[in-house]
């Protein structure tokens, strides 16, 4: 593991497109998760990871400063990056959860490119990296404006319905099954698993 001081701008590029390619995948996987039960949501996230052109543009730049080998590095091989919960791997997904990561995704990310941007030396590096931040804010004013076009406060109180019917369906029912029969034991993954969420 580096410390983001240690790292190359070569390094600090790979670091770029591996970020990028992690959130578009990661919102993918929330509207995939989200389709069933929130498809407003869904769609909103779908829109937020198509791929963007300063991600393009990174993409072109390390071959042609450092050669055409990008260097595998990831968020897990930096000191500082904030460790996510991999609630894209949870079934069903909370929608209150997905919404605050997202949210939590996009500062973050913008806070790296900026304080990348600040360090660098080479001005077309340090250029790229300012339209990444900048794409970031992008990110967040479009989620935004999306949250407003799809998802109007009849939406949201719907979406937040059907989170609490499947609460009642998924946790409170099963546990109550559980006391009855006497399997309460059985019980501590699925709690565990919602408090998690939390």
């Amino acid at each position: 593991m580096k410390k983001f001081e240690e790292l190359t701008e070569r390094e600090v590029l790979a670091l770029a497109i591996s970020l990028e390619e992690e959130d578009e995948r990661v919102y993918a996987d929330f509207a995939e998760g989200l389709r069933q039960d929130y498809p407003a949501s869904a769609a909103m996230f779908e829109a937020c990871a198509r791929k963007n052109p300063a991600t393009a543009a990174a993409d072109r730049t390390v071959p042609q400063k450092f050669g055409e080998h990008i260097p595998l590095v990831r968020r897990h091989d930096v000191r500082g990056f904030v460790e996510r919960p991999a609630l894209w791997l949870i079934r069903p997904m909370r929608i209150d959860a997905v919404r605050k990561e997202a949210s939590t995704l996009e500062v973050e990310t913008r806070l790296f490119y900026e304080k990348a941007a600040a360090r660098t030396q080479d001005a077309s590096i340090r250029q790229l990296l300012d339209d990444l931040a900048n794409e970031e804010r992008e990110h967040e004013n479009r989620a935004q404006e999306l949250d407003k076009q799809k998802l109007p406060a009849s939406v949201k109180e719907d979406e937040e319905k059907a989170q609490r019917r499947l609460f009642v369906l998924q946790i409170v029912q099963p546990g109550l099954a559980g006391l009855m029969d006497g399997s309460v034991s059985t019980l501590a993954p699925v709690f565990a698993r919602h408090l998690r969420q939390e």
